[in-house]
């Protein structure tokens, strides 16, 4: 088989890219998600930014294989989405996550999306990491970053954020 190289940045990449997005989501047996893979990393060798694409439609294609086979709502497909971002890049966050959808500002009745908020469970578990990170790392910290840690420790919400009282 002929690995044809790849760049992100290359006339053809958005086309194929196309392809992959539009394969990806119609996966629906193990047969089709092998030659999927087979295809990404055979018939292709991948630039930096190709490679991220392949492997992002790669875990595309694994969700759609398992939704097919089991049949999930869209709040389990939220769920799924969050415990590949956590358990991918964010093995070490400790206080939450939060994606912005920006399409939301373009209607009124979502404004309440964008406040400067924080949940009280977020706002503890904050406070909770400066005091440890206070005993841990305080005194090898940048003293503007231990100072900071100090202040949300000691109850003041940084950035301008406010915690949300429900």
């Amino acid at each position: 088989m002929v690995s044809v190289f790849l760049s992100e940045d290359s006339p053809e990449f958005r086309s194929i890219y196309e392809q992959w997005k539009t394969r990806a989501r119609s996966i629906k047996t193990i047969e089709e998600f092998n030659e999927f893979y087979n295809h990404l990393f055979n018939d292709y060798r991948h630039d930096y930014g190709a490679m991220c694409r392949a492997i992002g439609q790669l875990a595309v294609a694994a969700a759609s294989l398992g939704a097919h086979i089991e049949g999930i709502t869209g709040f389990q497909a939220g769920f799924v989405m969050w415990d590949f971002i956590q358990n991918w890049t964010y093995t070490h966050n400790k206080t939450g996550l939060k994606i912005v959808d920006y399409d939301n500002m373009l209607y009124p009745q979502y404004d309440y999306k964008f406040d400067k908020t924080i949940s009280p469970e977020t706002w503890s578990a904050l406070q909770e990491e400066a005091v440890e990170k206070l005993a841990a790392d305080g005194d090898y910290a940048h003293p503007d970053v231990v100072e900071h840690w100090r202040s949300i420790a000691n109850g003041e919400v940084p950035f301008g954020y406010k915690v949300r009282r429900e």
